[in-house]
Protein backbone atom coordinates (compact mmCIF):
# COMPACT_ATOMS: atom_id res chain seq x y z
CA UNK A 1 0.00 0.00 0.00
CA UNK A 2 1.27 3.13 -0.85
CA UNK A 3 2.00 5.21 2.03
CA UNK A 4 1.19 9.20 2.05
CA UNK A 5 4.06 12.00 1.08
CA UNK A 6 4.96 12.92 4.23
CA UNK A 7 8.69 13.53 4.82
CA UNK A 8 10.21 11.38 7.69
CA UNK A 9 9.64 11.91 10.66
CA UNK A 10 11.23 14.68 13.08
CA UNK A 11 11.67 15.63 16.56
CA UNK A 12 8.86 18.03 16.62
CA UNK A 13 6.70 19.58 14.03
CA UNK A 14 4.02 22.20 14.62
CA UNK A 15 0.54 20.87 14.53
CA UNK A 16 -0.86 22.80 11.45
CA UNK A 17 -4.04 20.90 9.57
CA UNK A 18 -3.37 18.77 6.73
CA UNK A 19 -5.43 19.88 3.30
CA UNK A 20 -8.39 18.34 2.74
CA UNK A 21 -7.97 17.74 -0.40
CA UNK A 22 -4.24 16.50 -0.54
CA UNK A 23 -2.86 14.56 -2.93
CA UNK A 24 -2.47 10.80 -2.87
CA UNK A 25 -3.55 10.77 1.20
CA UNK A 26 -3.29 7.45 2.21
CA UNK A 27 -3.23 5.74 5.51
CA UNK A 28 0.16 6.06 7.20
CA UNK A 29 2.35 2.93 8.59
CA UNK A 30 1.28 3.83 11.88
CA UNK A 31 -2.07 4.32 11.39
CA UNK A 32 -2.37 0.47 9.77
CA UNK A 33 0.03 -0.37 12.96
CA UNK A 34 -2.66 0.86 14.90
CA UNK A 35 -5.36 -0.62 13.34
CA UNK A 36 -3.36 -4.11 14.01
CA UNK A 37 -3.46 -3.66 18.01
CA UNK A 38 -7.23 -3.34 17.69
CA UNK A 39 -7.66 -6.39 16.56
CA UNK A 40 -7.06 -7.71 19.89
CA UNK A 41 -9.70 -5.59 21.39
CA UNK A 42 -12.11 -6.82 18.83
CA UNK A 43 -10.94 -10.27 18.86
CA UNK A 44 -11.56 -10.83 23.03
CA UNK A 45 -14.64 -8.92 22.24
CA UNK A 46 -16.37 -11.45 19.69
CA UNK A 47 -14.93 -14.09 21.89
CA UNK A 48 -16.45 -13.49 24.93
CA UNK A 49 -19.74 -12.52 23.27
CA UNK A 50 -19.86 -16.02 21.58
CA UNK A 51 -19.43 -17.71 24.66
CA UNK A 52 -21.97 -15.88 26.54
CA UNK A 53 -24.53 -16.76 23.62
CA UNK A 54 -23.37 -20.12 23.62
CA UNK A 55 -24.18 -20.70 27.31
CA UNK A 56 -27.50 -20.09 26.99
CA UNK A 57 -27.10 -16.06 28.61
CA UNK A 58 -28.30 -13.81 25.50
CA UNK A 59 -29.71 -10.99 26.77
CA UNK A 60 -26.40 -10.95 29.05
CA UNK A 61 -24.42 -11.29 26.13
CA UNK A 62 -25.86 -8.85 23.86
CA UNK A 63 -25.75 -6.15 26.31
CA UNK A 64 -22.71 -6.77 27.34
CA UNK A 65 -21.45 -7.15 23.60
CA UNK A 66 -22.71 -3.62 22.69
CA UNK A 67 -21.22 -1.62 25.61
CA UNK A 68 -18.23 -3.47 25.10
CA UNK A 69 -17.67 -2.76 21.51
CA UNK A 70 -18.96 0.66 22.01
CA UNK A 71 -15.60 1.74 23.92
CA UNK A 72 -13.62 -0.10 20.87
CA UNK A 73 -15.12 1.76 18.55
CA UNK A 74 -15.49 4.96 19.85
CA UNK A 75 -11.70 4.92 20.94
CA UNK A 76 -10.81 3.75 17.05
CA UNK A 77 -12.82 6.18 15.36
CA UNK A 78 -11.73 9.47 17.12
CA UNK A 79 -8.02 8.77 16.76
CA UNK A 80 -8.90 7.91 12.88
CA UNK A 81 -10.56 11.39 12.56
CA UNK A 82 -7.68 13.38 14.53
CA UNK A 83 -5.17 11.85 12.46
CA UNK A 84 -7.12 12.39 9.58
CA UNK A 85 -6.39 16.20 9.95
CA UNK A 86 -3.52 16.48 12.02
CA UNK A 87 -1.05 13.81 11.16
CA UNK A 88 2.26 15.71 12.03
CA UNK A 89 4.52 12.58 11.98
CA UNK A 90 6.87 13.91 14.36
CA UNK A 91 7.99 12.09 17.77
CA UNK A 92 5.59 13.23 19.78
CA UNK A 93 2.44 12.07 17.75
CA UNK A 94 4.00 9.53 17.20
CA UNK A 95 4.83 8.50 21.02
CA UNK A 96 1.43 9.30 22.17
CA UNK A 97 -0.26 7.32 19.01
CA UNK A 98 1.76 4.51 20.83
CA UNK A 99 0.17 5.56 24.19
CA UNK A 100 -2.95 5.23 22.72
CA UNK A 101 -1.84 1.30 21.10
CA UNK A 102 -0.88 0.58 24.68
CA UNK A 103 -4.56 1.50 26.20
CA UNK A 104 -6.01 -0.13 23.24
CA UNK A 105 -3.79 -3.38 24.78
CA UNK A 106 -5.50 -2.85 28.09
CA UNK A 107 -8.87 -2.67 26.89
CA UNK A 108 -8.38 -6.20 24.88
CA UNK A 109 -7.51 -7.41 28.39
CA UNK A 110 -10.36 -6.11 30.00
CA UNK A 111 -13.12 -7.07 27.66
CA UNK A 112 -13.69 -10.97 28.58
CA UNK A 113 -14.49 -9.63 32.39
CA UNK A 114 -16.59 -6.62 31.15
CA UNK A 115 -19.00 -8.81 28.80
CA UNK A 116 -19.37 -11.80 30.90
CA UNK A 117 -18.68 -10.56 34.21
CA UNK A 118 -19.98 -6.51 34.02
CA UNK A 119 -16.64 -5.74 35.27
CA UNK A 120 -15.38 -2.70 33.59
CA UNK A 121 -12.65 -1.80 35.70
CA UNK A 122 -9.66 -2.96 33.58
CA UNK A 123 -11.62 -1.79 30.06
CA UNK A 124 -12.34 1.62 31.29
CA UNK A 125 -8.35 2.14 32.76
CA UNK A 126 -7.47 1.67 29.27
CA UNK A 127 -9.91 3.51 27.42
CA UNK A 128 -8.64 6.14 29.61
CA UNK A 129 -5.40 6.13 28.92
CA UNK A 130 -6.15 6.35 24.81
CA UNK A 131 -8.48 9.32 25.53
CA UNK A 132 -5.99 11.35 27.87
CA UNK A 133 -3.59 10.93 25.10
CA UNK A 134 -6.04 11.98 22.53
CA UNK A 135 -6.51 15.18 25.27
CA UNK A 136 -2.85 16.37 25.05
CA UNK A 137 -2.88 15.41 21.14
CA UNK A 138 -5.85 18.31 20.71
CA UNK A 139 -4.05 20.50 23.27
CA UNK A 140 -1.12 20.45 20.89
CA UNK A 141 -3.13 21.41 17.74
CA UNK A 142 -4.83 24.47 19.97
CA UNK A 143 -1.61 25.56 20.70
CA UNK A 144 -0.33 25.94 17.32
CA UNK A 145 -3.31 25.79 14.94
CA UNK A 146 -4.83 29.25 16.06
CA UNK A 147 -7.81 29.04 13.28
CA UNK A 148 -9.49 26.33 15.11
CA UNK A 149 -8.52 26.75 18.88
CA UNK A 150 -11.88 26.89 19.90
CA UNK A 151 -12.58 23.35 18.24
CA UNK A 152 -9.21 21.79 19.82
CA UNK A 153 -10.17 23.19 23.07
CA UNK A 154 -13.61 21.87 22.86
CA UNK A 155 -12.67 18.59 22.11
CA UNK A 156 -10.05 18.30 24.58
CA UNK A 157 -12.24 19.98 27.30
CA UNK A 158 -15.36 17.52 26.57
CA UNK A 159 -12.86 14.69 26.86
CA UNK A 160 -11.19 15.82 29.31
CA UNK A 161 -14.32 15.96 31.82
CA UNK A 162 -15.59 12.80 30.36
CA UNK A 163 -12.71 10.52 31.17
CA UNK A 164 -13.32 11.61 35.48
CA UNK A 165 -16.87 10.45 34.43
CA UNK A 166 -15.54 7.35 33.56
CA UNK A 167 -13.10 6.95 36.42
CA UNK A 168 -16.07 8.33 38.78
CA UNK A 169 -18.22 5.24 37.44
CA UNK A 170 -15.77 2.81 38.96
CA UNK A 171 -16.62 4.19 42.56
CA UNK A 172 -20.28 3.41 42.00
CA UNK A 173 -22.10 0.59 43.25
CA UNK A 174 -21.85 -2.05 40.58
CA UNK A 175 -20.12 0.43 38.35
CA UNK A 176 -23.19 2.74 37.81
CA UNK A 177 -25.11 0.35 35.93
CA UNK A 178 -26.37 0.77 31.83
CA UNK A 179 -27.70 4.24 32.95
CA UNK A 180 -24.65 5.68 34.13
CA UNK A 181 -22.83 4.21 30.80
CA UNK A 182 -25.44 5.63 28.77
CA UNK A 183 -25.11 9.02 29.83
CA UNK A 184 -21.29 8.92 29.70
CA UNK A 185 -21.79 7.51 25.90
CA UNK A 186 -24.11 10.40 25.10
CA UNK A 187 -21.37 12.68 26.17
CA UNK A 188 -19.12 11.44 24.31
CA UNK A 189 -20.84 11.37 21.09
CA UNK A 190 -22.13 14.95 22.01
CA UNK A 191 -18.82 15.94 21.70
CA UNK A 192 -17.53 16.20 18.13
CA UNK A 193 -21.23 17.41 17.35
CA UNK A 194 -20.16 20.44 19.92
CA UNK A 195 -16.54 20.99 18.89
CA UNK A 196 -17.08 21.09 15.30
CA UNK A 197 -19.95 23.88 15.82
CA UNK A 198 -16.94 26.19 16.44
CA UNK A 199 -14.18 25.53 13.82
CA UNK A 200 -14.97 22.26 11.23
CA UNK A 201 -11.60 20.48 11.14
CA UNK A 202 -9.83 19.46 7.84
CA UNK A 203 -10.78 15.44 7.94
CA UNK A 204 -10.09 13.92 4.21
CA UNK A 205 -12.77 12.04 2.71
CA UNK A 206 -10.79 9.68 0.84
CA UNK A 207 -8.33 8.82 3.73
CA UNK A 208 -11.26 8.40 6.16
CA UNK A 209 -13.06 6.57 3.76
CA UNK A 210 -9.83 4.17 3.13
CA UNK A 211 -9.77 3.84 7.22
CA UNK A 212 -13.22 2.64 7.93
CA UNK A 213 -12.69 0.61 4.34
CA UNK A 214 -9.26 -1.09 6.70
CA UNK A 215 -11.04 -1.50 10.09
CA UNK A 216 -14.62 -3.10 8.06
CA UNK A 217 -11.79 -5.12 6.59
CA UNK A 218 -10.30 -6.08 10.38
CA UNK A 219 -13.83 -7.29 11.80
CA UNK A 220 -14.69 -9.24 8.62
CA UNK A 221 -11.68 -11.01 9.07
CA UNK A 222 -12.08 -12.02 12.71
CA UNK A 223 -15.46 -13.24 11.45
CA UNK A 224 -13.30 -15.68 9.39
CA UNK A 225 -11.05 -16.42 11.91
CA UNK A 226 -13.60 -17.20 14.46
CA UNK A 227 -15.15 -18.96 12.21
CA UNK A 228 -12.04 -20.73 11.17
CA UNK A 229 -11.25 -21.89 14.19
CA UNK A 230 -14.60 -23.32 15.45
CA UNK A 231 -14.80 -25.59 12.19
CA UNK A 232 -11.44 -26.72 13.02
CA UNK A 233 -12.31 -27.46 16.31
CA UNK A 234 -16.01 -29.60 14.84
CA UNK A 235 -13.40 -31.17 12.42
CA UNK A 236 -10.64 -32.51 15.15
CA UNK A 237 -13.43 -34.13 17.22
CA UNK A 238 -15.21 -35.50 14.10
CA UNK A 239 -19.07 -34.57 15.05
CA UNK A 240 -21.84 -33.70 12.74
CA UNK A 241 -19.03 -32.78 9.78
CA UNK A 242 -21.72 -32.37 7.15
CA UNK A 243 -23.67 -29.40 9.16
CA UNK A 244 -20.45 -28.11 10.22
CA UNK A 245 -19.11 -28.21 6.70
CA UNK A 246 -22.76 -26.66 5.51
CA UNK A 247 -21.91 -24.04 7.90
CA UNK A 248 -18.78 -23.32 7.02
CA UNK A 249 -19.57 -23.07 2.93
CA UNK A 250 -22.53 -20.45 4.09
CA UNK A 251 -20.27 -18.54 6.38
CA UNK A 252 -17.69 -18.05 3.65
CA UNK A 253 -20.66 -17.36 1.13
CA UNK A 254 -21.96 -14.49 4.03
CA UNK A 255 -18.51 -12.96 4.63
CA UNK A 256 -17.60 -12.46 0.56
CA UNK A 257 -20.90 -10.99 -0.11
CA UNK A 258 -20.92 -9.02 3.05
CA UNK A 259 -17.15 -7.13 2.01
CA UNK A 260 -18.57 -7.10 -1.90
CA UNK A 261 -21.44 -4.96 -0.54
CA UNK A 262 -19.41 -2.99 1.22
CA UNK A 263 -16.75 -2.15 -0.67
CA UNK A 264 -19.28 -1.16 -3.96
CA UNK A 265 -20.29 1.98 -2.44
CA UNK A 266 -18.58 4.73 -2.91
CA UNK A 267 -17.88 6.36 0.19
CA UNK A 268 -16.24 9.60 -0.50
CA UNK A 269 -18.96 10.82 -2.36
CA UNK A 270 -21.26 10.55 0.96
CA UNK A 271 -18.32 12.39 2.95
CA UNK A 272 -19.34 16.01 1.80
CA UNK A 273 -20.57 17.95 4.61
CA UNK A 274 -19.53 18.01 8.23
CA UNK A 275 -23.12 16.35 9.21
CA UNK A 276 -23.52 13.74 6.59
CA UNK A 277 -19.83 12.41 7.62
CA UNK A 278 -21.09 12.62 10.95
CA UNK A 279 -24.05 10.64 10.39
CA UNK A 280 -22.18 8.10 8.53
CA UNK A 281 -19.40 7.92 11.30
CA UNK A 282 -21.75 7.22 13.56
CA UNK A 283 -23.43 4.53 11.72
CA UNK A 284 -20.29 2.59 11.17
CA UNK A 285 -21.52 1.23 15.18
CA UNK A 286 -23.52 -0.99 13.39
CA UNK A 287 -21.48 -2.08 10.60
CA UNK A 288 -18.67 -3.06 12.82
CA UNK A 289 -20.63 -4.59 15.46
CA UNK A 290 -22.53 -6.47 13.40
CA UNK A 291 -19.77 -7.58 11.35
CA UNK A 292 -17.58 -8.84 14.27
CA UNK A 293 -21.04 -10.54 15.63
CA UNK A 294 -21.06 -12.69 12.22
CA UNK A 295 -17.86 -14.44 13.48
CA UNK A 296 -19.28 -15.36 17.23
CA UNK A 297 -22.70 -16.65 15.57
CA UNK A 298 -20.75 -18.68 13.07
CA UNK A 299 -18.69 -20.33 15.92
CA UNK A 300 -21.90 -20.55 18.06
CA UNK A 301 -23.99 -22.56 15.23
CA UNK A 302 -20.81 -24.90 14.94
CA UNK A 303 -21.60 -25.34 18.98
CA UNK A 304 -24.83 -25.66 18.25
CA UNK A 305 -24.38 -28.23 15.60
CA UNK A 306 -22.04 -30.39 17.96
CA UNK A 307 -24.34 -30.35 20.44
CA UNK A 308 -22.19 -27.73 22.52
CA UNK A 309 -24.53 -24.78 23.26
CA UNK A 310 -27.15 -24.26 25.23
CA UNK A 311 -29.67 -22.84 22.55
CA UNK A 312 -32.41 -23.92 20.21
CA UNK A 313 -32.00 -24.47 17.02
CA UNK A 314 -34.24 -20.83 16.22
CA UNK A 315 -31.99 -19.21 18.93
CA UNK A 316 -28.53 -20.08 17.36
CA UNK A 317 -30.17 -19.22 13.73
CA UNK A 318 -31.05 -15.63 15.04
CA UNK A 319 -27.75 -14.79 16.39
CA UNK A 320 -26.66 -15.20 12.51
CA UNK A 321 -29.29 -13.36 10.81
CA UNK A 322 -30.06 -10.92 12.69
CA UNK A 323 -25.95 -9.22 12.55
CA UNK A 324 -26.20 -9.83 9.29
CA UNK A 325 -29.53 -8.21 8.66
CA UNK A 326 -28.62 -5.45 10.11
CA UNK A 327 -24.98 -5.19 8.62
CA UNK A 328 -26.34 -4.79 4.95
CA UNK A 329 -29.16 -2.53 6.33
CA UNK A 330 -27.04 -0.22 8.00
CA UNK A 331 -24.71 0.06 4.45
CA UNK A 332 -28.14 0.84 2.50
CA UNK A 333 -29.37 3.03 4.86
CA UNK A 334 -25.65 4.84 5.10
CA UNK A 335 -25.08 5.11 1.42
CA UNK A 336 -28.65 4.97 -0.37
CA UNK A 337 -28.57 9.13 -0.80
CA UNK A 338 -25.42 8.95 -2.60
CA UNK A 339 -26.42 5.90 -4.26
CA UNK A 340 -26.49 5.77 -8.50
CA UNK A 341 -28.67 3.09 -8.93
CA UNK A 342 -32.22 3.24 -9.80
CA UNK A 343 -34.90 3.47 -7.74
CA UNK A 344 -35.74 -0.33 -8.16
CA UNK A 345 -32.50 -1.94 -7.84
CA UNK A 346 -32.20 0.10 -4.41
CA UNK A 347 -34.94 -2.09 -2.70
CA UNK A 348 -32.47 -4.87 -3.26
CA UNK A 349 -30.53 -4.30 0.01
CA UNK A 350 -33.69 -4.36 2.31
CA UNK A 351 -35.60 -7.37 0.40
CA UNK A 352 -32.51 -9.35 0.94
CA UNK A 353 -32.23 -8.41 4.67
CA UNK A 354 -35.71 -9.05 4.96
CA UNK A 355 -35.22 -12.68 3.48
CA UNK A 356 -32.23 -13.49 5.60
CA UNK A 357 -34.25 -12.69 8.52
CA UNK A 358 -36.81 -15.21 7.33
CA UNK A 359 -34.05 -17.98 6.93
CA UNK A 360 -34.06 -18.12 11.29
CA UNK A 361 -36.43 -20.57 10.87
CA UNK A 362 -35.33 -23.01 7.72
CA UNK A 363 -33.02 -25.97 8.90
CA UNK A 364 -29.99 -24.32 6.76
CA UNK A 365 -29.95 -21.17 8.21
CA UNK A 366 -26.72 -20.07 7.60
CA UNK A 367 -26.40 -21.38 4.26
CA UNK A 368 -29.69 -19.81 3.28
CA UNK A 369 -28.08 -16.89 4.35
CA UNK A 370 -25.41 -17.15 2.68
CA UNK A 371 -26.96 -17.89 -0.86
CA UNK A 372 -29.23 -15.17 0.03
CA UNK A 373 -26.41 -12.65 0.76
CA UNK A 374 -24.52 -13.70 -2.92
CA UNK A 375 -27.92 -13.39 -4.69
CA UNK A 376 -28.01 -9.90 -3.63
CA UNK A 377 -24.61 -9.04 -4.45
CA UNK A 378 -25.00 -10.17 -8.41
CA UNK A 379 -28.61 -8.78 -8.27
CA UNK A 380 -26.51 -4.97 -7.40
CA UNK A 381 -24.27 -5.91 -9.91
CA UNK A 382 -26.30 -6.89 -12.70
CA UNK A 383 -28.23 -3.43 -11.62
CA UNK A 384 -25.21 -1.19 -11.98
CA UNK A 385 -24.16 -2.88 -15.05
CA UNK A 386 -27.75 -2.51 -16.80
CA UNK A 387 -27.66 1.19 -15.59
CA UNK A 388 -24.05 2.15 -16.96
CA UNK A 389 -25.36 0.91 -20.45
CA UNK A 390 -28.11 3.27 -20.28
CA UNK A 391 -26.42 5.75 -19.22
CA UNK A 392 -23.40 5.36 -22.17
Amino acid sequence: MSQSPRPSSAWYRPMLARHAGEDHRTSSSLELFFDLCFVAAVAQASSAFEHEIAAGRSLHGLLGYALVFFAIWWAWMNFTWFASAYDTDDVPYRLLTLVQITGALVMAAGATEALARGDFTVITWGYVIMRLAMVTQWLRAAYTDRQRRRSALRYALGILVLQVGWLVRLLLPHDGGIVSFAALAVGELAVPVWAERAVGTTWHPQHIAERYGLFTLIVLGESVMAAGLAVRTALDTHQETGSVLTIALGGILTVFALWWLYFAQDAPRRLRTQSTAMLWGYGHYVVFASAAAVGAALAVNVARATGHAALTDVQAAATYTVPVALFITCVWLLHRRAARVSGKAGVLSPVAALAVLATTFTPFTVLCTGVIAFVMVGAHVFAARHEGQEQA
